[in-house]
């Protein structure tokens, strides 16, 4: 198998990885909005989640290659998971910065925790390493909507 082959599944989960993130990036507008909410004091200082993120990206990519190479009888559930799971931190970007609703944000974030589980467990038996890989993203989804909730208590109601 020549090696454009064996790395195509990797560079493209990597670019459309990297679409989401990028789409993701522009609706978070870090303005004068973001910046007067009362934020809780465990939160992470901003530039860390740029960090975290790029890493989670990452990670996902290369768990969808994963699953693409080790499933190859499941490829479409591979990439309807994955791409479930882009749209939906996609729009949860969009309700939190764009729409500067971190309420409508939070019952998101639900479906958008739920993808990331699917991508965990969907996988495990056939897949260990898809769902390890997929693990720091659970987590800090589980975190985020902490900070979500958080972010609500300091300053809502949202309208």
């Amino acid at each position: 198998m020549s090696r454009w082959r064996r790395s195509r599944p990797f560079l493209i989960a990597l670019a459309l990885s990297y679409v989401a993130a990028g789409i993701g990036g522009v609706l978070t507008e870090l303005g004068p909005w973001y910046f007067s909410l009362k934020q809780p004091s465990w939160k992470p200082p901003d530039a860390a989640f740029g960090v975290i993120w790029s890493t989670i990206f990452t990670l996902t990519a290369v768990s969808a290659a994963l699953a693409w190479r080790d499933v190859p009888h499941e490829r479409r559930r591979v990439w309807v998971l994955f791409g479930l799971n882009a749209v939906l931190n996609i729009c949860w970007s969009a309700l939190y910065f764009k729409m500067q609703r971190p309420d409508w944000a939070l019952l998101e974030w639900f479906l958008l925790w739920l993808s990331v589980l699917a991508l965990v467990v969907g996988f495990w038996k056939n897949s260990r390493w898809t769902s390890y890989l997929n693990l720091p993203y659970l987590l800090w989804v589980s975190i985020a909507g902490l900070l979500n909730l958080a972010t609500l208590q300091l300053n809502g109601p949202f309208a």
